[in-house]
């Protein structure tokens, strides 16, 4: 009976041991946590960090006009580019705000330079995450200045409510609504108007 006893214990140990090993080895969950990275949920829409800007936001309904302008603008290389770069990402409803008949004037074949313009506008070089943009805010007197890929000047301010707002070089302002959306290629933030430069002397 022991020696049966010795046999059964020595068995169940074996298949314990083979069965941790198993676990500890397997690839495949590896290969998933590496794959997808982390995913956040946009508007209903999950982002995934291991996607590119344009590959996430190409997933959602909220950013079709974004997409279609980046398109327009001849831009879809610029967002898939290695980067990093930081993205202030204007919903539909913030396109729906700019004034009547300006966007369709903007997509035309004629404007693409002004379209380019705008759109980079909205992007700054390098990683910036809001806590970034706070802490800058915070050692420059209440105000931050970014340059942005168009070469022009961006501020940031915290309200009343302590939304960290975006103030455009003609005084209109956006406020950062969902923020520190990961990237493969940089960093996303959700803004709620389209940010405007002043027009570029040619």
């Amino acid at each position: 009976m022991k020696k049966w006893m010795g046999v059964i214990i020595l068995g169940l140990h074996c298949a314990f041991v083979f069965s941790q090993t198993t676990i500890i080895t397997n690839p495949v969950n590896d290969t998933v946590k590496s794959k997808w990275g982390k995913v956040k949920i946009v508007d209903g829409t999950k982002m995934t960090s291991s996607n590119d800007i344009i590959e996430n936001i190409t997933q959602s309904q909220e950013y079709t006009t974004l997409v279609t302008v980046i398109e327009d603008a001849g831009l879809t290389q610029t967002f898939k580019s290695k980067g990093p770069i930081t993205v202030f990402a204007p919903t539909n409803k913030a396109f729906e705000k700019l004034p009547a008949g300006q966007l369709d004037t903007l997509i035309k074949p004629n404007h693409k330079y002004d379209l380019s313009y705008l759109i980079t506008y909205h992007a700054i070089a390098g990683r910036v995450t809001a806590h970034d943009i706070e802490k800058k805010i915070n050692t420059n007197n209440g105000e931050a200045t970014f340059t942005t890929l168009a070469g022009t000047k961006l501020t940031a301010k915290i309200d009343e409510n302590r939304n960290i707002v975006l103030i455009d070089e003609n005084g209109g302002q956006s406020i950062i609504s969902k923020f520190d959306i990961q990237q493969s290629n940089g960093i996303l933030h959700i803004v709620t108007s389209v940010l405007v430069p002043k027009p570029k002397a040619i």
